[in-house]
């Protein structure tokens, strides 16, 4: 009798360091109290707008002005931002898969630059009414409700923004 007194006292002695330790543990890990820095992550919102690019993706000139828009949209909306470069050659029948992709993805604005991308995106455009599509430089063809034109121009970063700021904010 007197063994299992012995066998339950430490038992508990073992349950209850185990505890205080594991508080211990919490404590540390989470950085000691109030004065820890307080973590900056950016909560993003649903809205993504996406960019189709040739196989330089943002690199290429042209992408790098309308990526510069893009990112400035969503700064001001905190809505997602993300491109996806064509692989192979640089023609409409190739691009199409890649801006089909985009909107599997689900993204709510999708954007072509380059004449293949823009071009692949103006017709995925006529049967997908229901997103809406940023054709940018040439390649775009005929106009369409839910497709907006913006020219290459010294105000292509400010344009896209614009649009694309319009459409996250939906």
């Amino acid at each position: 009798m007197l063994e299992m007194r012995g066998r339950a006292r430490w038992i508990t002695g073992s349950a209850a360091v185990l505890v205080v330790a594991s508080v211990a543990v919490a404590f540390w890990l989470e950085g000691g109290g109030s004065d820890a820095p307080q973590v900056r992550a950016r909560q993003y919102t649903s809205s993504e707008a996406c960019l189709l690019t040739d196989d330089r993706g943002i690199a290429g000139r042209q992408a790098a002005l309308v990526w510069a828009g893009m990112e400035d949209a969503s700064l001001a909306t905190h809505g997602k931002v993300s491109y996806l470069q064509v692989a192979g050659p640089a023609t409409v029948p190739n691009a199409i898969p890649y801006a089909n992709s985009l909107l599997q993805r689900h993204c709510d604005m999708v954007l072509g630059v380059g004449t293949a991308q823009a071009g692949a995106v103006a017709q995925v455009a006529q049967k997908a009414s229901r997103a809406r599509f940023v054709v940018v430089g040439s390649g775009g063809g005929p106009a369409r409700r839910n497709v907006t034109a913006v020219s290459l121009s010294a105000d292509t970063r400010k344009e896209v923004a614009h649009v694309v700021e319009a459409a996250l904010r939906r």
